[in-house]
């Protein structure tokens, strides 16, 4: 066996809470009745918002 000490560090303080937006907020989209999460930021649930493209460095996208 070997007699290696493991160390850790000690907690020294409460990690941050996370920011919260107002209740009661519904997707932005006309006639959706989805209800967003308090912790989403957005305006648009996921079925309805905007398709959004990671940005690519280095790399050439193929023209359709």
């Amino acid at each position: 066996m070997s007699s290696e000490i493991l160390r850790g560090n000690r907690v020294k303080s409460k990690p941050r809470a996370p920011k919260v937006n107002d209740e009661q907020r519904m997707c932005a989209h006309p006639g959706c009745p989805t209800q967003l999460s308090r912790y989403n930021k957005r305006e648009y649930c996921y079925a309805h918002a905007p398709t959004r493209f990671p940005r690519l460095r280095g790399r050439v996208v193929p023209e359709s």
